[in-house]
């Protein structure tokens, strides 16, 4: 059986990190909100095609009291009906990460290893997590959350609704037990994710430069292998 909380935490180190120092400006949420706000998703999830951002990634742990940072770029990609995500760590060590056709790998150059999930039987579970704030539709985000509606925030100047999102999936809370999130409904797309844990260790992302439907240029995130790459499959 396919370790869940060892492929969520891969897949959610593509999703996770601290904004330190934006303007804020919080409204708190008006009758009817949350409603107006899936219903911009349920648009913007027909219209999006794309989208590859900046970002930086933080991981706080409880036991040793120590955040530990990431940055590079990251994308997006409807492919059918399914989703496609590549990220690039390009700080403090090269990785690169794919999710395609319900298989997540993880190549790390500086060792030459490569490391292979099959995460096919829990394909939609972490489609889900993917398609989060990134094309996501409100009708999707709401079978799979309980949602809370924290009203408006504004970030770096743009308008995004700040919610807080519980799994319904007993599984899933045994790795995430709840979610707040910064999306722009008008086009689909996060601005800031935080992910809080059992272990209370949190996991927390910004994405920055973020360009909406345009061509994405996947040469940056291929993974390329050679007869000396090591392999380890899950």
């Amino acid at each position: 059986m396919i370790n869940l909380r060892r492929i969520t935490a891969f897949l959610l180190f593509s999703a996770v990190a601290l904004v330190t120092t934006s303007a804020r400006l919080h409204a708190q949420p008006k009758p009817g909100h949350l409603d107006a706000v899936l219903r911009q998703m349920d648009a913007a999830s027909l219209k999006f095609q794309s989208a590859e951002a900046d970002f930086r990634w933080d991981l706080y742990e409880l036991v040793v009291k120590e955040t530990s940072t990431q940055t590079g770029t990251i994308y997006f990609k409807k492919q059918g009906t399914t989703t496609v995500m590549g990220a690039r760590v390009t700080s403090p060590a090269l990785k690169i990460i794919e999710f395609r056709n319900g298989t997540l790998r993880l190549l790390e150059p500086g060792t030459n290893h490569l490391t292979i999930i099959d995460a096919t039987k829990n394909k939609a579970q972490l489609e889900s997590f993917l398609t989060v704030g990134f094309g996501g539709s409100g009708k999707d985000l709401a079978k799979a959350w309980t949602i809370s509606d924290l009203g408006d925030e504004t970030i770096d100047g743009v308008q995004t609704a700040k919610l807080d999102l519980v799994p319904k999936d007993p599984s899933v809370r045994k790795n995430c037990t709840h979610m707040t999130l910064w999306v722009d409904p008008v086009r689909g797309i996060e601005l800031k994710q935080s992910l809080y844990m059992p272990s209370e260790d949190y996991r927390t992302a910004v994405y920055t430069d973020i360009k909406y439907n345009q061509k994405v240029d996947e040469k940056p995130y291929q993974i390329k292998t050679d007869s000396k790459t090591t392999t380890d499959q899950h």
